[in-house]
């Protein structure tokens, strides 16, 4: 494949992700609220445009993720009842704590899918880095709640004088479990038949 037809595939693949994150995020397919949390079922496209993309792929894509989440908070695409009450008190740090974590882990899961070929192989990378998707956007989303968020009142009512981590694990729960399972399963899988056909070894 020639650099030109390489640009042009890149470019087609990361429309499609997009695409399809945008649908996701406009249905309960992306986001399923569920009390103040919702199970985020877009770190699936995330983690596989990390898989197929690389870095630069989990970048952009995470920059949508982070988007789509933020505009939730005032009502566009879906409501957010936490990320409404979070604009409500300071709108700038609501979109902080709702897009920079979703980049980050779009950034984090391409470079570490690239590490981990080499050292895993092919198939077990990507399950490992569906598992990632899903593990790091539940750990920064809620670190960043807590750093930018843990001292207004809302934050302590929910935190209720528990320790932060017993807060997390606590408030998160099966939402979470949900999710890794969810994101290691089908993002693992449709990795592997990606590699499987060549499709990412003509990007690379």
């Amino acid at each position: 494949m020639t650099k030109s037809n390489e640009k042009v595939t890149r470019l087609v693949l990361l429309a499609l992700f997009t695409a399809i994150m945008l649908i996701m995020s406009m249905t309960p397919l992306g986001y399923l609220n569920i009390g103040p949390l919702a199970i985020t079922l877009n770190v699936i496209p995330l983690g596989i445009a990390a898989i197929a993309l690389g870095p630069t792929g989990g970048l952009a894509m995470g920059a949508v993720f982070g988007l789509t989440s933020f505009l939730q908070c005032i009502g566009i695409g879906g409501v957010s009842a936490m990320g409404a009450v979070l604009f409500q008190i300071n709108p700038v740090l609501a979109f902080i704590q709702r897009f920079v974590p979703r980049v980050l882990d779009g950034l984090l899961i391409g470079l570490l899918h690239k590490f981990m070929v080499s050292k895993c192989g092919e198939k077990i990378s990507c399950f490992i880095t569906g598992f990632l998707a899903a593990f790091l956007n539940t750990a920064l989303f809620m670190g960043s709640l807590v750093l930018l968020f843990g001292q207004t009142e809302y934050m302590q009512e929910l935190i209720d004088g528990r320790n932060v981590l017993v807060f997390i694990c606590s408030f998160v729960g099966i939402n979470a479990v949900f999710e890794i399972l969810a994101s290691t399963i089908i993002t693992g899988s449709i990795g592997s038949v990606l590699y499987k056909s060549k499709v990412i070894n003509k990007l690379r």
